[in-house]
């Protein structure tokens, strides 16, 4: 089981950092369960018909993680080339909108990120400072249809690693469950009524199926019902406490609400130039997407103890390994 609230121990941490550790049981097994999910979910999204995109990993904008209460970082790595500061990625949010209205209506990308948490975090067994997420995104889509395509992935996938990896998972007593579809949809507004702020960390031990949570106050894109206060943004959470896998929403399009939003959360408006003025020409498609931390879901189908289990070379937050 993986929560924010256990503490993982000295000893796991020790033994992650060990490289001799590269090849044991365990994590061979991860491995081999990650090239399973990532095969099924590319063939998957191919046969729904999106475009397979590349990812960017240095931009003069990234995602601003910013108010998002989930939020926790130490410091956001910059560095000067050509004689310009740019950013590590923390997530292709801006780019793929930029893509989606000037490019192909939909696509996924396979995107690295860097995230330095803080170093508390290393110890929640379900953060890391570097990690990849399954992304994409829709044009004139609602979260309904993101809805669909994730649940296909999951489930897909799932399926082929107990299908392909039965004998490995017996080995390393991992059983997983299979999970119907649609999934349950619930509210932040009535999780909060019903387990209080701690909601986070409780729905995953109450739950036995994935469920998505939706209206989650995060970064300006999202989209948000002025009128209502409502946000049209979800995340997926999944079982046995392994918690949210995933987050996305359906996004901001217009240019003086985008604007205003900017300005309300106090972010710099010249690092947005480029989606302010697609908004503003009315260039900019409404659209819908989401990112999959494939880490954190390979963590949950091989039950591991840490998601950095499933990394050779784990990035731990506050821990840095020899390679």
């Amino acid at each position: 089981m993986v929560l924010e609230t256990k503490k993982v121990d000295e000893e796991l941490l020790e033994e992650l950092s060990k490289v001799e550790s590269i090849g044991s049981k365990r994590r061979m097994v991860a491995y081999r369960a990650g090239t399973v999910v990532l095969r099924s979910m590319v063939e998957d999204l191919l046969d729904m018909g999106f475009e397979w995109m590349l990812p960017v990993m240095l931009s003069r904008t990234t995602d601003p993680l910013w108010p998002d209460p989930g939020a926790s970082i130490e410091y956001r790595p910059e560095l000067e080339i050509y004689g310009a500061r740019v950013r590590t990625m923390q997530s292709m949010i801006v780019h793929k909108r930029v893509l989606v209205s000037l490019g192909p209506s939909k696509f996924f990308i396979i995107s690295p990120n860097i995230r330095i948490e803080k170093r508390e975090r290393g110890r929640s067994g379900w953060h890391l400072y570097e990690f990849t997420q399954l992304e994409t995104e829709i044009a004139h889509a609602t979260m309904k249809d993101v809805f669909r395509v994730y649940e296909r992935l999951v489930t897909s996938a799932i399926r082929a690693v107990k299908t392909e990896l039965a004998q490995e998972l017996r080995e390393i007593g991992r059983e997983l469950r299979d999970f119907g579809t649609p999934f349950e949809v619930l509210s932040r507004r009535d999780l909060e009524r019903k387990y209080g702020a701690e909601w986070e960390r409780v729905l995953p031990l109450q739950i036995r199926e994935p469920v998505w949570v939706t209206d989650i106050p995060r970064e300006f894109y999202d989209y948000e019902d002025f009128g209502s206060g409502i946000w049209h943004n979800y995340d997926l959470f999944l079982p046995e406490g392994y918690g949210e896998v995933l987050s996305g929403a359906e996004r901001e399009y217009e240019y003086e609400k985008m604007l205003a939003k900017i300005k309300r959360d106090g972010l710099r408006v010249e690092d947005y130039e480029v989606l302010l003025k697609l908004a503003k020409e009315g260039k900019l498609k409404p659209s819908a997407g989401a990112g999959l931390g494939v880490e954190r879901f390979t963590a949950y189908v091989v039950g591991a103890r840490h998601v950095a289990e499933v990394q050779p070379f784990p990035r731990v937050p506050g821990f840095i390994s020899p390679l």
